[in-house]
């Protein structure tokens, strides 16, 4: 295993050209060059599936916060989305020749080991414009194998942007680039009920973790359900719970309509 980098050396003035090119326009066909190729990978080698896709709403600013074991659940989580995912990503991964198919497919770097508002700047102009950002909750990757601690960094942009937070969890890629052993495990990506805050102009570092830790509680309750119960009987829970949702809606539908016939 690599060691972590925790701190790049290179200066600000660096990123600036990756933080221009995804603040003024969405991603290109590079983005969809890289899904089209990696989705059978994805698909039919890991036996990815997701659930409950329909929590992540399919119009307006989204932050989507999923737990983070890889570097592949960026693509987990965006391919079995219609709309493009920006992704907020370490600053050392922007090196050639990846860095162009980074900034023309949607990512946008923070630099590690400073308090860098360049990558905030970046995540609220793409929901400025009405589109969504993947910001890991726990602020990299944990390499431990276990969930890691969520960062206030997550609160900061939600309370600032206001946008809803979709809480996401993401089971089975701690080893899912483990190639040299040929293990390919199977990985399931659930979507859970979008978190709304009220939208605050300058939050304070205990307002910004209390959201964080919110959102990463409603991952975690997430993560732990899939692992323990599997990806079976999460699809029948969701299921279940979208009769439900259907049913009551039905009926305030007919109570709606009675009381409708009664006023005339």
């Amino acid at each position: 295993m690599k060691p972590q980098v925790y701190k790049d050396p290179r200066p600000a003035e660096h990123f600036a050209r990756f933080h221009e090119r995804v603040r003024k326009g969405r991603p290109d066909w590079v983005y969809e060059l890289v899904r089209t190729l990696l989705t059978p990978y994805l698909l039919i080698v890991h036996r990815a599936r997701a659930i409950d896709i329909a929590n992540v709403p399919e119009a307006g600013p989204v932050i989507v916060a999923p737990n983070h074991f890889s570097f592949l659940d960026h693509f987990f989580v965006a391919v079995f989305l219609r709309r493009k995912v920006n992704f907020m990503a370490k600053s050392q991964l922007f090196k050639r020749p990846m860095q162009f198919i980074y900034t023309h497919g949607g990512v946008f770097p923070v630099r590690r080991g400073y308090r860098d508002e360049e990558a905030f700047t970046t995540a609220h102009a793409i929901l400025n414009r009405g589109d969504l950002v993947l910001m890991y909750p726990e602020g990299g990757r944990s390499r431990s194998g276990k969930l890691g601690e969520p960062k206030r960094g997550l609160g900061r942009l939600a309370l600032e942007s206001g946008a809803p937070v979709v809480p996401t969890a993401i089971v089975g890629t701690q080893k899912a680039r483990n190639w040299r052993k040929l293990s390919f495990p199977k990985v399931t990506v659930l979507y859970g009920e979008p978190v709304r805050f009220e939208k605050i102009d300058d939050p304070t570092p205990e307002q910004q973790q209390a959201a964080a830790q919110l959102v990463f509680e409603r991952v975690e309750a997430l993560y732990e359900g899939l692992r323990e119960g599997g990806r079976k009987r999460a699809v029948e829970a969701a299921r279940a719970a979208r009769r439900a949702a259907s049913s009551a809606a039905g009926s305030m539908a007919d109570a709606a309509g009675r009381t409708s016939s009664i006023a005339e």
